[in-house]
C-alpha cells in the first residue's frame, strides 16, 4: 500500500503535484507549537522526497530538473509559511491599524509566499546534490538546513518556526541544541524524519549504500535521544538548582492591546502593574517587599518614563529596600535632527530602584520589519503612500547587547520581544549573564498560536546558551526557564496573574556557545559528503 501511494505521488503532475506539495507542507506545520505533532514530519517529508524525486521536464535540452525541484519546493514551503504563520494577521486589528485591516489577506499570503522563496532555494540546493539511490536525504537536509540558516540572516533575519523545533518537542530530544544549535537539530532532523521514503526505494540497488544511510539515520536519532538522556541524568530536578538570593516575581498584567496605547488607559496600566506587583500569594509572600527582583513586560508602562516623574515615584513606593524593578517602555531622545523630528524612539527596559532611580537601561537591537520600523520607509513616503503605513514603526535600533550587573543582583542581559528567535546572539560581549531576561508583548496576537511559537523559540535559547532565562509577557506565555530549557513555572495564555519563584542557576558554557558555527559547518560538510556518495554519473539538469 505505502508503495502504491509512493508510486501515485510520484507521477502527479501539473496542479496535483503543487496541492499536494502544498498539503505537505501545511501538515508539516502541525509538528510546531502547540501542538508538536512531531511524527507527522515522518510522512510529509518523505512526501516531498518524492515529489522531488518526480520533478523533471523535458525540454529541448533534455531533461531539466531543477527548476520543477525549486517549484516544488516553494509551493511546499508556501503551504508550511501559510499554515504555521497565519496567525500574523491577528495584529492587524489591534488598535491605531484600522487603515492595514484590508491589507491583512495580501500581508499573510505574501508572507508566506515570500519566505518560501527561502525553501524553493533549499530544494534547489538539495538538487543539485540529489541521486536516484538513499543519500538524497542527506541531500535534503542539507538543502533545507542551509536555506533556514539563510532566513535567519538574509535582510535582517527572521528564523521563526525552524524545522529544528519539531526535533525540540520534548526536553530529552531538545538537548542536542546545546551541542548544534537549532540549526544542527534542523540538518539531523530532517534527514531522520525523511528516512521512512527508504521504505519505498528498490531493495537490491547499491545495498551497501542503503545500510549505510539507515546506520547514519538510527545512529543520528540514537545520538539526540541519549545526549538528551545523558544530559538531563546528571542536572538536578526542576527548579532546585537557583541563585538563592535572587528571589523574582513575574508579572503578567494581561492588558487588552487595543485599549492599552489610549491616554487615558495610562494611569490604569500603572495602577493595575502595581497592585499585582504587591499581591500577596500567600502567607509568606509579603507583597512587593519578598523579592529582590520584579519584571514587567515589554511596554508595560506606555509611555515616556523619564518624562513621568510622578511614576517613578509611585514605583519607588512600591519598591521596598533592595528591590529592582526591571520594566518595558518606550525611551525617547532628543537629536537636534530635522530629519528625524528632533527626537528618536527606542523600545527599551528600564532597571529601577527602590529610589525610582534609573540604575540602567537596555535599548532593543533587532528590530521588528514592518512592526517597529518600515523597511525602505524613505521609497515608500516618495511613492505617496507613506499614510498607508502610519502605524508601522518609529523605532530606531540600540547600539549593541550590554550586560547589566548591579550591586546585591545577579547580572543578566536583556532580549525584548523577537531578539529571543535568533540563535547565537543572545549574549552580550562584555561577559556572560547569570540570566536572560526576555520581556515581550504578544498581545498583538491574542490567543493564537504565535505566542506559543514564541515561547518554544526562547526556550532554545536557553539550552543552546546554558544560560536560563526569565520570560515576562503582557498577555502570556510568562515563564521561568532553566538552563536545560525545562519549564520551572509557567502563566497559561490569556491570563492576569503573577509568576514567583527564584532564578535558576546557570550552567558552564556549552559546546555550541562555544563553538560557535564551527561545528556546524563541520556536519554540513559531513552531510554535502554523504549526499555525494551516491549520485551517479547523471548529472540533474538545469
Amino acid at each position: 500500500m505505502f508503495d502504491t501511494l509512493a508510486h501515485r505521488l510520484l507521477l502527479l503532475w501539473g496542479w496535483p503535484r503543487r496541492l499536494a506539495a502544498l498539503l505537505a507542507g501545511a501538515l508539516s506545520a502541525l509538528a510546531l507549537a502547540p501542538l508538536h505533532a512531531a511524527p507527522i514530519l515522518f510522512l510529509t517529508l518523505p512526501a516531498l522526497v518524492i515529489l522531488i524525486d518526480g520533478a523533471v521536464v523535458a525540454g529541448p535540452r533534455g531533461v531539466r530538473r531543477l527548476r520543477p525541484a525549486a517549484i516544488t519546493g516553494w509551493w511546499f514551503g508556501f503551504g508550511y509559511f501559510l499554515a504555521g504563520l497565519h496567525w500574523v494577521g491577528v495584529a492587524f486589528f489591534a488598535e491605531g491599524r484600522s487603515a492595514l485591516i484590508p491589507l491583512m489577506p495580501i500581508a499573510v499570503v505574501g508572507l508566506a509566499a515570500g519566505l518560501a522563496l527561502f525553501t524553493a532555494f533549499g530544494v534547489l540546493l538539495a538538487r543539485l546534490l540529489w541521486s536516484d539511490g538513499p543519500t538524497r536525504i542527506f541531500a535534503l537536509a542539507f538543502g533545507l538546513s542551509a536555506s533556514e540558516w539563510l532566513r535567519g540572516h538574509v535582510l535582517t533575519g527572521f528564523p521563526w518556526n525552524l524545522f529544528g523545533q519539531a526535533v525540540a518537542f520534548t526536553d530529552v530530544t531538545a538537548q542536542a541544541a546545546s551541542v548544534v544549535g537549532i540549526y544542527g537539530l534542523t540538518l539531523a532532523g530532517i534527514a531522520v524524519f525523511a528516512a521512512p521514503v527508504l521504505l519505498t526505494d528498490e531493495m537490491g540497488k547499491r545495498l551497501w549504500l542503503r545500510r549505510l544511510t539507515v546506520t547514519l539515520v538510527l545512529a543520528l536519532a540514537a545520538a539526540d535521544i541519549g545526549w538528551g538522556a545523558y544530559r538531563l541524568s546528571g542536572a538536578v530536578p526542576v527548579g532546585e538548582a537557583v541563585i538563592a538570593d535572587a528571589r523574582i516575581r513575574i508579572v503578567q498584567p494581561n492588558i487588552d492591546q487595543a485599549a492599552k496605547w489610549s491616554p487615558e488607559k495610562r494611569q490604569e496600566a500603572l495602577d493595575r502593574l502595581a497592585t499585582l506587583s504587591d499581591r500577596r500569594t500567600d502567607p509568606e509572600t509579603l507583597g512587593a517587599m519578598s523579592f529582590s527582583e520584579i519584571v514587567w513586560p515589554e511596554t508595560a508602562l506606555p509611555f515616556f518614563l523619564t518624562e513621568e516623574p510622578e511614576a517613578l515615584a509611585r514605583i519607588a513606593d512600591l519598591l521596598s529596600p533592595g528591590t529592582i524593578l526591571l520594566t518595558g517602555a518606550p525611551r525617547v531622545e532628543p537629536t537636534g535632527d530635522p530629519e528625524d523630528g528632533g527626537r528618536r524612539y527606542y523600545n527599551s527596559l528600564f532597571v529601577i530602584d527602590d529610589s525610582g532611580a534609573i540604575r540602567a537601561a537596555y535599548d532593543k537591537v533587532h528590530l521588528v520589519p514592518f512592526g517597529e520600523y518600515m523597511p525602505l520607509g524613505a521609497l515608500v513616503r516618495r511613492l505617496g503612500i507613506g499614510e498607508l503605513f502610519r502605524g508601522i514603526g518609529g523605532f530606531s535600533p540600540g547600539p549593541r547587547r550590554n550586560l547589566i550587573a548591579l550591586a546585591g543582583h545577579p547580572s543578566f542581559s536583556v532580549l525584548i520581544c523577537y531578539e529571543a528567535i535568533f540563535p547565537g546572539e543572545v549574549l552580550p560581549e562584555s561577559g556572560r549573564p547569570d540570566y536572560l531576561v526576555n520581556v515581550t508583548n504578544d498581545g498583538w496576537f491574542g490567543e493564537s498560536a504565535g505566542p506559543y511559537q514564541h515561547l518554544d523559540a526562547a526556550r532554545l535559547r536557553a539550552i543552546e546558551e546554558g544560560v536560563p532565562m526569565v520570560r515576562a509577557a503582557n498577555t502570556g506565555i510568562s515563564a521561568i526557564i532553566d538552563a536545560y530549557g525545562r519549564m520551572v513555572a509557567s502563566l497559561p495564555l490569556g491570563e492576569e496573574g503573577v509568576l514567583d519563584g527564584f532564578v535558576p542557576s546557570e550552567r558552564p558554557k556549552s559546546f555550541f556557545q562555544r563553538s560557535g558555527q564551527a561545528f556546524l559547518l563541520i556536519f554540513s560538510v559531513f552531510f554535502i559528503l554523504l549526499s555525494l556518495l551516491g549520485k551517479g554519473k547523471r548529472r540533474a539538469g538545469s
